[in-house]
């Protein structure tokens, strides 16, 4: 089930780690599965774990603990807003409030046109730009307001 391409970028991370050590690169192995496949499902990481020699379930406790890692389907665009407490305490709320009337759906829903989908996220470590969040685990967006947020979803959509 793995690419060609794939297997070769796994096996440049595998040297990385040493060779008693292959499900160090379990991390990496996924998002790569996931790249080039737009989600993980249980049979890839089935696939990767496999491909590492562990125990599939071991591979599973990864894709589930990361955020960074969809086990369904997400939008073009995936956006991750931290709610812990120091966003929190800086109105992550009132982002995430106005997220979810903007894109008419809730955390963990796709909008119908499949451009954007919802996520809550642990703190993402840079509280001191909170609120804040990430689209694609890629881009952070720190100091956010309702307005901040109208004008990235805007440029997004350009």
């Amino acid at each position: 089930m793995l690419t060609k391409s794939a297997t070769q970028k796994i096996e440049k991370e595998l040297k990385k780690f040493p060779k008693d050590q292959r499900q160090s690169a379990i991390i990496s192995t996924l998002r790569i599965i996931q790249e080039e496949n737009g989600f993980l499902t249980d049979d890839l990481i089935g696939v990767a774990a496999d491909y590492l020699d562990m125990p599939k379930i071991a591979a599973m406790e990864v894709a589930t603990f990361y955020n960074m890692f969809e086990l369904k389907s997400a939008g073009k665009y995936k956006i991750s807003i931290c709610t812990n407490i120091s966003c929190a305490l800086r109105d992550a709320d009132e982002i995430v409030c106005h997220l979810k009337k903007k894109l008419k759906i809730n955390f963990n829903e796709i909008t119908k046109d499949e451009k954007f989908s919802l996520k809550e996220s642990e703190c993402m470590g840079a509280c001191g730009g909170a609120p804040l969040m990430t689209i694609n685990n890629q881009k952070m967006y720190e100091c956010l307001t309702p307005q901040k947020v109208d004008q990235i979803l805007e440029d997004l959509e350009s």
